[in-house]
């Protein structure tokens, strides 16, 4: 009988095949906090709102446009 096979943890971490975003998709999407503009961020596969200063994570290719699901943008960003 064999062990099963531990999988590891699904992650929006980037890699070589990380598509960009559409840049269509960028002009209709809009921060859900400050209704601004957004920026695509392909290292982080992340959309960005400078206003709202948080990273709404890409998964999967969809963006997830939650602000519970957004990092807080530190100084560094």
């Amino acid at each position: 009988m064999s062990e099963p096979v531990a999988t590891p943890p699904a992650t929006s971490a980037p890699d070589a095949t990380t598509p960009d975003v559409d840049p269509r998709l960028l002009e209709i999407l809009v921060c859900p906090v400050t209704h601004g503009p957004l920026e695509y961020d392909r290292a982080k596969a992340e959309l960005i709102s400078r206003g709202a200063r948080l990273a709404y994570p890409i998964r999967d290719g969809v963006p997830i446009m939650l602000p519970e699901e957004a990092r807080e943008l530190g100084d560094a960003d």
